[in-house]
């Protein structure tokens, strides 16, 4: 077995663990009293969602982001629910089924293989992007899917610039469950969601709330460098540095 099956499979093992709980567990994470949720609202905020959009939730989980999604995008919107593991799906379906939500889908996958729809209107993924070695493709082939002014948005933890022992300490029993938390510090995946981002899209913004220990990242296609190359030596246009 490969290390990157190895993870993988490591993965889907603890989250099938917690999934029956991870509701209520999860308002702990990464520890009680951090603001997670006031970030998730953050994060649904910046994707500037409206009524009957397409949104991808990628590594959804048990759907915590739906009730959000949909306050903005109603029933003529869709929700695209995309997970590793088949536990934390059972619940998301669940949770669709409870509150009347005909316009859910799911898929069960890694989020490095998946297929994005086209002209999508908005990609979302909170907590979880930072555990995905591929991520930069993975931004990468999302960009490529949006709409024209599609958005795309990624809220995840990161270590602070200088972290103090307590801190570091945090870390360590943060991350344990999900890998080398050595190896995590290591590869650093919030500075490769940066460049990915700001290689991919425009009019990107990067906020590092919490002291420094998660970050909130959006961007639009509607600016993409890639498409309109000239946009950086557009007047008032600023971009983000390295």
């Amino acid at each position: 077995m490969s290390p990157l099956d190895a993870t993988q499979e490591r993965l889907v093992e603890t989250y099938r663990k917690k999934a029956t709980h991870y509701n209520v567990v999860s308002r702990l994470y990464p520890v009680p009293g951090y603001p997670q949720q006031a970030l998730r609202r953050r994060a649904i905020r910046a994707l500037r969602l409206r009524p009957g959009g397409t949104v991808v939730d990628l590594a959804c989980g048990t759907g915590q982001n739906f009730p959000m999604i949909q306050q903005a995008i109603g029933p003529a919107g869709r929700i695209v629910g995309v997970d590793l593991t088949d536990a934390m799906l059972a619940q998301a379906r669940r949770r669709a089924e409870q509150s009347g939500w005909s316009n859910v889908s799911l898929v069960q996958g890694d989020a490095a293989d998946y297929a994005f729809p086209a002209e999508v209107d908005a990609i979302l993924s909170t907590y979880a992007l930072s555990h995905v070695p591929e991520c930069g493709r993975v931004l990468a082939d999302g960009a490529a899917a949006l709409a024209p002014d599609g958005r795309l948005v990624v809220l995840d933890l990161k270590a602070p610039d200088d972290v103090p022992r307590l801190l570091a300490r945090l870390g360590v029993a943060v991350g344990r469950p999900f890998g080398s938390i050595d190896e995590w510090l290591a590869r650093r995946p919030w500075d490769g969601i940066h460049a990915a981002m700001q290689d991919a899209l425009g009019d990107l913004t990067w906020s590092e709330p919490c002291f420094g220990t998660a970050f909130l990242a959006a961007g639009s296609r509607s600016a993409s460098l890639r498409d309109q190359g000239d946009l950086a030596h557009a007047p008032g246009v600023q971009p983000v540095a390295p």
